[in-house]
């Protein structure tokens, strides 16, 4: 067992904060852009979320911080029943009469169920049941009794650090937001039914499906249609070649598919190239080319007088 657990798994998972449709449609999700990021004045944050997301708890009477896929920007401290280095990785969390309390550590694990996209976050401040919130801490704030109190002070015993707990955790169902012009993400609270489960809702024109980018190393569409092409030529060669020699009995050159076909486009192109290079070496200025004619000239010139005295020398003794 110990064996099989440690072998490596083949399977490739998709790059953090991006999912695939399970509905097997194809979609390809990628929030990467709506996680707000820390602003370094040395890079470029044009287009970036720089901020924290905020959502109002209305009548639960909290509000609560967030950030999608990252721990918020802003760092917390003194978070309530978490370690100090735990602090760093806090991605929600919402604040009670001066006390943090974490609702979720970063994730970045984005899941696709059917046609619903969501974010969970996990292992934030414990719960503290009901039979636990001091009622005494709401009196001493001077804000009336517990019952008053749209949402109780919640603390914990000594020992409970202990004690197996369950933690607050967080979930962010994303929709698509077909309006454009949002370029940020809005994220609303939904409910909490226990104080310990979360629930969000998020708009983003990020979470609407679109095609798988290409991926560096993988097969693209041009090298898909490519493979094809080459594939279609190598039958079209190698099926004519086979036709040709078995049936036609033609050997040579004469095996390729259409061979009268290309021959004339080869002998085409060929007495094209020469057309023209006969052209270009014409228009060329050439000094040996004038000088030939001028020497053929006087050559000429020379032979029709050298004819003529002949002639006369002729007539003369014909005279005579």
């Amino acid at each position: 067992m110990a064996s099989a657990a440690e072998e490596p798994s083949t399977t490739t998972h998709a790059p953090a904060c991006t999912a695939t449709s399970s509905s097997g449609s194809g979609a390809f999700f990628d929030l990467r852009p709506d996680m707000a990021v820390h602003p370094d004045k040395s890079k470029s944050h044009k287009g970036s979320v720089t901020k924290d997301y905020h959502a109002k708890g209305y009548d639960y009477g909290k509000n609560f911080t967030l950030n999608i896929c990252g721990p918020v920007v802003d760092p917390v401290t003194d978070v309530i029943g978490l370690k100090k280095e735990q602090w760093a990785n806090v991605s929600a969390y919402y604040m009670s009469y001066g006390n943090i309390y974490s609702i979720g550590s970063s994730s970045m694990e984005l899941t696709s169920r059917g046609s619903k996209l969501f974010l969970q976050y996990t292992g934030g401040s414990p719960c503290t049941p009901k039979s636990r919130k001091e009622s005494r801490a709401a009196a001493k704030s001077g804000a009336g009794s517990a019952k008053t109190q749209p949402h109780e002070i919640e603390t914990m015993e000594k020992g409970d650090d202990k004690a197996p707990v369950q933690r607050k955790s967080a979930t962010i169902s994303f929709h698509c937001d077909l309006n454009p012009g949002n370029a940020q993400a809005a994220i609303s609270f939904v409910n909490t039914p226990d104080d310990c489960a979360y629930f969000f809702e998020a708009r983003s024109v990020h979470a609407c499906g679109h095609a798988e980018p290409h991926k560096p190393g993988s097969v693209g569409p041009g090298s898909v249609f490519g493979i094809i092409l080459l594939v279609a030529v190598l039958v079209y060669a190698l099926g004519g070649v086979f036709y040709n020699r078995t049936v036609t009995h033609a050997r040579g050159w004469r095996q390729l598919p259409n061979y009268s076909l290309w021959a004339g486009i080869w002998n085409f192109v060929s007495d094209m190239f020469v057309i023209l290079c006969s052209s270009c070496t014409r228009c060329l200025p050439s000094r040996r080319g004038y000088s030939a004619l001028n020497s053929n000239a006087h050559s000429r010139n020379r032979n029709s007088d050298a004819e003529n005295r002949l002639i006369d020398q002729l007539d003369e003794e014909w005279d005579d």
